[in-house]
């Protein structure tokens, strides 16, 4: 089961500079590619062991210092709704404030782990005034600065042990396929239309969402589960800032799912909120397949639709290999047809390619276009296999892995996927010393 932990509190506490270094010391470290795209608001972390998603939900509040207290109340409604534990950050150069107060209103309201920081204390007398923060009545806090990095592993220490570590049991064996995208987009028509029942109501209103639903689902002699990210929420909540809402609903069933689907809406195009969405899947190495919903309701010429797939790969630029489909969940329009691309996506997903199968393909192709040599020194790649693990990861044995550079791990990893069946399915190439 995936935890979410969501940094909230008033405006300049630090919880951006929190969320860099709690994210960016560990993407540092293991992501080996570079230019990843880095949605500021999300990221992953991992301490002692335990990964975790970390939502720095003040990346989301916009506007005049008077209507902070509105958007951040909405903020921390919705991370108590969806994460599994909530650090909320305070600031012990200003001590608390009545903003501080109305937070923590809301944050009792929760059945949620609290966990309260403490932050900017750089000196033992900010260490000695901390003690106020006891009058928000939250129990203990951890005191760090964000900006040095000291008190840091205490705070990790102190989230890590309230996860939840029960194993999602039930449907463990099939793939689940999640229905993803921004609000409004038509997620729920698009199942209710699958599944032939008004399993979920559909309203025009955006973001009637709350809980995330699952139907087992069997077709052309597949059994998997549907999650789809709708189910009804109260009316009083729809006006809350939509793009931090659906990012959160969508990290839950983008990392409880096998193949995500992604629901656009063709009447506003692949909008920068699609993107953020799309980039979390490929992040979390999910299957990807695009539908875009409402194709009905365009105005065609022969060329509509080569430009909205053009638009769309230059915005999920450098991953582009995904399906994409222009359905009708009004008109029953390929639906079906999207469901099956997403069982194939699902089958590339689990392939396993012989190690003798790649090495008598990819060796030729290095052997006629090796690396480029740098400083003189030659790279020689002797070998390459197909790593025992859940996404498509290959890793290639060369004398001098530190000198092959991005656009040459482009080229292998454009190699492959011509060869073999990747589409809709992020890969993942490492260079080791052989």
């Amino acid at each position: 089961m995936s935890n979410i932990v969501a940094i909230v509190g008033r405006p300049n506490v630090g919880k951006s500079t929190l969320f860099n270094r709690l994210t960016e010391s560990r993407q540092a470290i293991t992501d080996e590619i570079s230019g990843v795209t880095r949605d500021r608001h999300y990221g992953k972390s991992e301490w002692n062991g335990q990964k975790f998603s970390i939502i720095d939900t003040g990346g989301y509040v916009q506007g005049s210092e008077d209507i902070f207290e509105v958007e951040i109340r909405k903020q921390v409604e919705l991370a108590i709704d969806e994460s599994s534990v909530i650090l909320f950050l305070v600031d012990a150069t200003t001590g608390v404030t009545d903003l501080d107060l109305s937070v923590v209103k809301l944050l009792r309201k929760s059945d949620k782990k609290i966990v309260l920081a403490v932050n900017k204390v750089d000196n033992a007398t900010l260490l000695s005034e901390a003690v106020e923060f006891y009058n928000l009545g939250l129990g203990s806090y951890i005191t760090l600065s964000s900006i040095s990095g000291s008190g840091t592993g205490e705070l990790l220490d102190e989230i890590v042990k309230h996860f939840k570590t029960e194993i999602d049991v039930v449907n463990n064996n099939k793939p689940k396929f999640a229905v993803i995208g921004r609000p409004n987009v038509g997620k729920s028509s698009i199942i209710n239309t699958l599944i032939g029942k008004e399993q979920n109501i559909v309203t025009d209103i955006a973001g009637t969402t709350r809980d995330s639903l699952n139907t087992e689902y069997t077709q052309f002699g597949f059994d998997f589960t549907l999650v789809d990210t709708a189910g009804l929420r109260k009316k009083k909540n729809v006006n809350e800032n939509l793009e931090f809402y659906s990012v959160m609903r969508s990290v839950r069933a983008i990392e409880h799912s096998d193949v995500c689907i992604l629901v656009v809406d063709a009447e506003r195009g692949f909008e920068s909120q699609d993107q953020r969405i799309f980039h979390i899947a490929d992040r979390n190495q999910k299957g990807i397949v695009i539908l875009v919903n409402k194709w009905d309701l365009i105005s065609k010429s022969t060329e509509t639709s080569k430009k909205f797939i053009k638009d769309i790969k230059e915005k999920i630029s450098p991953f582009t290999d995904v399906p994409i489909l222009f359905v009708s969940a009004i008109e029953k329009q390929r639906l079906l047809k999207g469901l099956q691309e997403a069982i194939n996506v699902f089958n590339n997903r689990v392939q396993k390619i012989s190690t003798s199968k790649l090495n008598n393909y990819i060796l030729p192709l290095i052997e006629k276009n090796p690396p480029p040599a740098i400083k003189g020194k030659y790279i020689k790649i002797k070998y390459c296999t197909q790593l025992p693990v859940h996404t498509p990861t290959f890793a290639f044995f060369a004398n001098l892995p530190q000198y092959i550079k991005e656009p040459y791990k482009r080229y292998i990893e454009n190699k492959i996927r011509e060869h073999f069946s990747f589409s809709g399915v992020p890969i993942k190439i490492y260079f080791r010393k052989k």
